[in-house]
């Protein structure tokens, strides 16, 4: 093995292990939960109802049988569905808040912020929690309710989404 190969094979392992450890530090739950340790607890029993009622299927049950959103397509539109449907009470309607992250937009690899005309992420946006200083620039508003439409939108992938403690 050369010694090309070889740092190769270890760059590709750590970058590997640490996009597992990003992704388990990444699991966002629908927004209608008090306590997040109910869902190792409760889900267990469940049949996914959450996931399979959700309307913009963002709603992916995990290997521990637990849901979480994935923006990769499309966003939360707050319909309550998720909660009504959920047997355990893990999720209730009265319990509703916003999704725990945040949505940031990378410039290094946003088109507008490089000079080239778009309105991607603006478009879907139903909150218009977008502005864009002058023509370029978008930034994110404090109208934004973490819905994730924009992030599926993004032709660069240059929305990025946080998760908040």
């Amino acid at each position: 093995m050369e010694r090309r190969e070889l740092f190769s094979f270890l760059s590709s392992s750590v970058k590997e292990a640490v996009r597992e450890q990003k992704d388990e530090m990444m699991i966002i739950r629908p927004p209608y939960y008090s306590d997040v340790d109910a869902f190792v607890t409760e889900c267990q029993n469940c049949e996914g109802e959450c996931a399979s009622l959700c309307q913009e299927q963002i709603i992916v049950i995990t290997e521990d049988k637990t849901p979480q959103l994935v923006f990769n397509s499309r966003g939360c539109t707050y319909c309550d569905e998720c909660a009504v449907a959920c047997p355990s009470d893990v999720l209730l309607v009265e319990n509703k808040h916003l999704i725990e992250a945040s949505i940031v937009i990378n410039k290094n690899k946003c088109l507008s912020w490089q000079g080239v005309m778009c309105f991607s992420c603006k478009d879907p946006c139903l909150e218009n929690a977008i502005d864009f200083k002058a023509m370029f620039m978008p930034e994110i508003n404090d109208k934004c309710t973490n819905c994730g439409f924009c992030i599926g939108r993004c032709p660069a992938d240059a929305i990025d989404i946080k998760k908040v403690s």
